[in-house]
């Protein structure tokens, strides 16, 4: 694990960005909780010359959504091959695996996870993926794990306070 290196952050949605429940109501209309503390982590994160990705094997309209909300710019949706979809964007970015950390919570992400520089679970990810990852956060999915991975990425990396400086900066001339 080497930090400084990290220059592409990598999330998956269910389980990472949420807690992981997907509700249908009788409308057959699908909703998510998403964590508002995880959004400013990801505001805090574009201060920093790292990238943000989601990569995600379902299709939401929600996640569209904050994905805009936020101004996340690289989402990649119905991925039925998340190794495949990542090669392509490293390429497109120019970067390598030791470029990359990457907080997912299931064996759907760890194609990914097994070659990337840093990988990280949430907290209420199952026993066994968690042995088999770098980190696991504190916080469970949706409730802050996504925050957390950034801000320890930025501290390790030395550009937090600078980083929040930057943010608190730019609210105070909202």
């Amino acid at each position: 694990m080497d930090f400084s290196k990290i220059k592409l952050i990598i999330l998956d949605n269910d389980g990472v960005l949420t807690d992981g429940k997907i509700i249908y109501n009788n409308n057959k209309i699908e909703s998510k909780n998403y964590n508002a503390k995880d959004g400013l982590g990801i505001k805090l994160l574009q201060f920093s010359d790292i990238k943000l990705a989601i990569i995600t094997g379902r299709n939401s309209d929600i996640l569209e959504k904050r994905c805009d909300d936020l101004q996340i710019e690289f989402l990649f949706q119905s991925v039925r091959n998340k190794l495949k979809k990542t090669t392509e964007l490293l390429k497109e970015l120019n970067l390598d695996w030791e470029n990359v950390a990457y907080l997912g919570d299931d064996w759907n992400d760890f194609p990914v996870m097994e070659k990337c520089n840093i990988s990280a679970v949430p907290a209420d990810a199952f026993e066994d993926i968690k042995s088999r990852v770098n980190l696991v956060t504190k916080r469970n999915g949706g409730e802050g794990a996504v925050r957390e991975f950034i801000e320890l990425i930025l501290k390790e990396q030395g550009i937090y306070e600078e980083n929040l400086q930057k943010l608190l900066d730019h609210l105070k001339s909202l």
